[in-house]
C-alpha cells in the first residue's frame, strides 16, 4: 500500500463527515445562505495567503532543485487560480478592500493556519505536503463529487466546476505522488510524524465548513 493510500483510509471518517456536511450540501443545491458563503470567503482568503507561504517555505526547504521549482510554482497557482477566484466572489458579493484589511480570522481559520505554520518551520518538505494536502485533496474529492450537480445558486456552480477540473485534479495528483516518494526515503518515525499532520489538517478542514456554517467569531466579552 502506497503511504498515500494508508493517510487516505486514516481520514475516510473525517472526510465522510466533510462530505455530508450542511455547509458543503448547501453549497450542493444553492441552500446555503450568502453569508455563510461571504464568512467562509473571508476566512479563506486569510487561510490561502498563509497556505501560499507555507507552499514557499516548501519550496524553500526543498533538497532537490525540480521540488523547489514545482512548490514555487504552486505559490504562483494559489495566487493566480484560487485568489482570483476569491477576488471575482468577493467583488458579487460587495466585499471591499477596506472590509478585507480590516478583517479579523475566526478561531478556526487562525488555528489551522497556525497548525500548518509551526509543521513548515520546524518540518521538512515531506511534513509540509503532508500538512497541506487535504486541503488539495479534499476539495477536489469534493468537486469532484459535485460535478453534474446544477447548484441553484451561480457563485456555488462556479466553485464546483473550479475544484472539480482537470487543473486541479493534476495539482492534486502531483502533490500525492511527491508524499509518496519522499515517504519512501524518510524514517518510520517520520511518516507517522507526516500521517499525524495530514490527519490533524484533516479534522481542520472539517472545522472550516463547521466555522462558515455557524458564523464562527472570538467571544464577545462586553
Amino acid at each position: 500500500m502506497k503511504f498515500s493510500q494508508e493517510l487516505r483510509q486514516a481520514v475516510e471518517v473525517s472526510w465522510n463527515a466533510s462530505f455530508e456536511h450542511p455547509f458543503v450540501q448547501g453549497i450542493a443545491d444553492g441552500t446555503l445562505p450568502l453569508a455563510n458563503f461571504r464568512h467562509y470567503l473571508l476566512n479563506d482568503a486569510y487561510y490561502l495567503s498563509q497556505f501560499a507561504r507555507v507552499q514557499a517555505l516548501g519550496a524553500a526547504k526543498a533538497t532537490d532543485l525540480s521540488d523547489s521549482n514545482r512548490m514555487a510554482a504552486h505559490v504562483q497557482g494559489t495566487y493566480n487560480a484560487e485568489l482570483s477566484l476569491h477576488e471575482n466572489f468577493a467583488k458579487r458579493l460587495g466585499i471591499s478592500e477596506a472590509e478585507k484589511a480590516a478583517f479579523e480570522p475566526s478561531p478556526t481559520a487562525y488555528a489551522y493556519t497556525s497548525h500548518m505554520l509551526r509543521v513548515a518551520n520546524a518540518g521538512h518538505l515531506g511534513d509540509i505536503v503532508a500538512v497541506i494536502l487535504p486541503c488539495y485533496w479534499l476539495y477536489y474529492e469534493i468537486g469532484e463529487r459535485l460535478q453534474g450537480v446544477a447548484s441553484s445558486e451561480p457563485i456555488y456552480q462556479e466553485w464546483i466546476d473550479a475544484y472539480g477540473g482537470e487543473w486541479f485534479r493534476e495539482l492534486v495528483q502531483e502533490q500525492i505522488d511527491r508524499l509518496d516518494s519522499i515517504a519512501e526515503e524518510v524514517t518510520a518515525a517520520d511518516r507517522e510524524r507526516m500521517k499525524r499532520h495530514f490527519v490533524i489538517s484533516s479534522h481542520y478542514e472539517y472545522k472550516f465548513w463547521d466555522m462558515a456554517y455557524t458564523l464562527e467569531a472570538w467571544p464577545n466579552y462586553n
